[in-house]
């Protein structure tokens, strides 16, 4: 077959898989969910092995050191994965549930309740617990998936792929609810999200390129952030230590994924204090920073920040740090340079947190708290699908509602409209 025959062979098998799963109870799905976190950890050496192959590709192609950490696959992220998939069976099922129900004068009763959304394509690089992650939410939620992952992890995306179908199967999973696009060729990620008629939405997990590629080339549609310009805001009122624990963690617990900090604002009548508290954490924690004119002037080692600096997702220990004349400047730039998706500020005044709430326009907005804490299994989710920072349908972490829709359901007695 050709590569646009395969891929369309895949999403008829997909479209297939969805039809039967509709009709899977809560109970079946949870129980297909536990078989296959077994699965995974029976072929817990298998999946490292995988892992193995595909980091001695990723050094030698000189692949840097954030990007290496998404690839890894430790027995704690193994665990993670199991433990993440165990969390998902336990959790409500949302297909179904009635979002509201009214009748009309005339007698009808309508309803409106969450479907499963069908097929759901997800296009994703690095990172394999994602390939657990994407199954396991739409297994939950009565959708078929199909998974294409980056040719830096193909080994290891293959290996979790087989582990979860194996474990799915066995406890009654339709054989295709869950695919993997096996080719590493470019054009078939093109091919896939023009599939309108067999694919229901795509969903891009990873760079901004990708996620770019992705909406450029598709006819399905998409579910997507392009990146994650996060700020932490200090305010004249803020606690400097719980500041500088809530930056250290949003910048260096792992920095290079999309709710990390990116740039810090910090109020001018606390500059004097907290920025020489950020060198000796920059200092220790081996970050680099990149300050505005008015941050210079109290870390004059610091690299002057260009105004690319603000709009830059740089996935690394590097920080841009801006110092700024009150809370309306940090609304203001971060309005401004913000990717909409994860903004927090550190203050004491209930009425600055609350402006900073409501004006603030990003998907998670925070009050003394780390942006890391975007995230679907953070927020009560389980896994996640992804984040959104797109209005319309899903915005913020994609959970299990996020991976639905709705239909009405419309019962009468004869009535016809006059």
């Amino acid at each position: 077959m050709t590569l646009h025959e395969t891929i369309r062979h895949i999403g008829d098998q997909a479209l297939s898989a969805s039809r039967k799963m509709v009709n899977f109870s809560p109970r079946k799905k949870n129980a297909i969910l536990n078989a296959m976190a077994d699965a995974l950890d029976q072929q817990r050496d298998l999946l490292k092995e995988a892992n193995a192959q595909d980091l001695a590709q990723a050094m030698g192609s000189g692949l840097s050191a954030a990007m290496l950490d998404r690839l890894t696959l430790t027995d704690a992220r193994i665990d993670n994965m199991i433990k993440g998939i165990r969390e998902v069976s336990l959790l409500p099922d949302p297909v179904g549930k009635k979002i509201w129900k009214r009748t009309r004068p005339n007698g009808l009763v309508i309803e409106k309740k969450r479907v499963p959304l069908g097929v759901v394509a997800i296009i994703y690089e690095s990172r394999p617990n994602v390939t657990a992650d994407a199954a396991v939410l739409c297994i939950k939620t009565s959708n078929a998936v199909i998974l294409r992952g980056g040719k830096e992890a193909i080994h290891s995306n293959l290996a979790i792929a087989r582990a979860l179908q194996e474990g799915g199967m066995a406890a009654g999973m339709p054989k295709h609810a869950v695919q993997i696009v096996e080719t590493v060729d470019r054009e078939a990620v093109r091919e896939l999200v023009q599939m309108d008629d067999r694919v229901d939405v795509v969903i891009p997990r990873g760079g901004e390129s990708l996620i770019r590629a992705v909406v450029e080339n598709a006819r399905v549609p998409v579910l997507k952030h392009y990146k994650g310009v996060c700020h932490v805001f200090v305010d004249a009122t803020a606690d400097l230590n719980k500041a500088l624990a809530i930056v250290e963690n949003a910048k260096c617990q792992r920095p290079g994924v999309c709710n990390a900090m990116e740039t810090l604002l910090v109020h001018q009548a606390v500059a004097a204090s907290f920025l020489p508290m950020l060198a000796e954490l920059a200092a220790r924690r081996k970050v680099e920073l990149r300050g505005c004119k008015a941050t210079r002037a109290f870390l004059p080692a610091c690299k002057p920040a260009t105004e690319e600096d603000w709009t830059t997702e740089y996935l690394d220990l590097i920080l841009s740090v801006r110092t700024v004349k009150d809370l309306k400047a940090a609304i203001g730039h971060i309005n401004t340079y913000s990717s909409h998706h994860s903004d927090a500020i550190v203050t004491s005044d209930p009425r600055s947190a609350k402006k900073f709430l409501k004006e603030v326009d990003s998907a998670a907005v925070y009050v003394n708290a780390s942006t890391r804490f975007t995230d679907g299994g953070e927020f009560g989710m389980g896994a996640e699908m992804g984040i959104s920072t797109d209005k319309l349908h899903a915005r913020g972490p994609m959970g299990l509602e996020e991976l639905t829709s709705y239909k009405y359901v419309v019962t009468g007695n004869g009535q016809i409209r006059s």
